[in-house]
């Protein structure tokens, strides 16, 4: 199936983000006193907009965050991606085979707009991401696992739900694109294909894409 829309999760599907937000985001909670590994950030939190985190926190120990957490928390993931951040293996040629053969296309972040342009100046895909092409969970009400960020992208882009196609990597991700209408790609570099389930299909390398995609 050729299909009229490709929207790209962000962290772990265009940039390589997912380790070190998920090592930072790990010792930041547990120096708040919330005791959390890596492994547990990853399985909680990854995929999942901010305000998930605030939820579980407090829903799971009686505590808020403090008001200050989301700038901390952004301050120190920027001033790391800066440092170490890179892209996805073959993420800029999966676009470049887009462009070329007229498929539109689009990202879909649970970040904010800001960490995604953060992260896109640093790997060069900028290039590829006009503002009109770059969605946020910043600019709906619920993130991900709720189908709201991948319904406002195919809005924004004019194209049907059951047109689209979204490349995620986290089980929220893959949750919000079913319960959207949407086939979904499970990919599985960082996580495993049982941790995708819903996925109409599974791929461990960009270079795989292309082909899934009908190129």
């Amino acid at each position: 199936m050729r299909y009229d829309l490709v929207i790209f999760d962000n962290d772990g599907v265009l940039v390589d983000s997912e380790p070190i937000s998920n090592t930072l985001l790990a010792g930041y909670l547990t120096e708040l006193g919330h005791p959390t590994t890596y492994e547990e950030s990853v399985r909680d939190y990854m995929g999942s907009a901010m305000h998930r985190i605030h939820e579980l926190v407090e829903e799971r120990s009686g505590q808020r965050l403090p008001d200050g957490f989301d700038e901390t928390f952004h301050a120190r993931v920027f001033a790391a991606f800066q440092a170490e951040l890179e892209a996805v293996p073959g993420a800029g040629e999966v676009l470049k085979q887009l462009a070329e053969a007229e498929v539109p296309y689009c990202v879909a972040s649970s970040g904010s707009h800001e960490r995604i342009r953060v992260g896109h100046r640093k790997t060069g895909l900028d290039a590829w991401f006009p503002d009109e092409l770059v969605f946020s969970a910043e600019d709906v009400g619920r993130g991900k696992p709720a189908p709201d960020l991948f319904l406002h992208a195919a809005s924004r882009m004019g194209v049907a739900p059951e047109r689209c196609v979204v490349v995620e990597d986290s089980r929220l991700g893959v949750q919000a694109a079913v319960a959207a209408g949407m086939d979904v790609y499970g990919f599985t570099a960082m996580t495993p294909e049982e941790k995708l389930a819903g996925a109409k299909g599974f791929f461990g390398a960009m270079d795989e894409l292309p082909a899934i995609l009908g190129l």
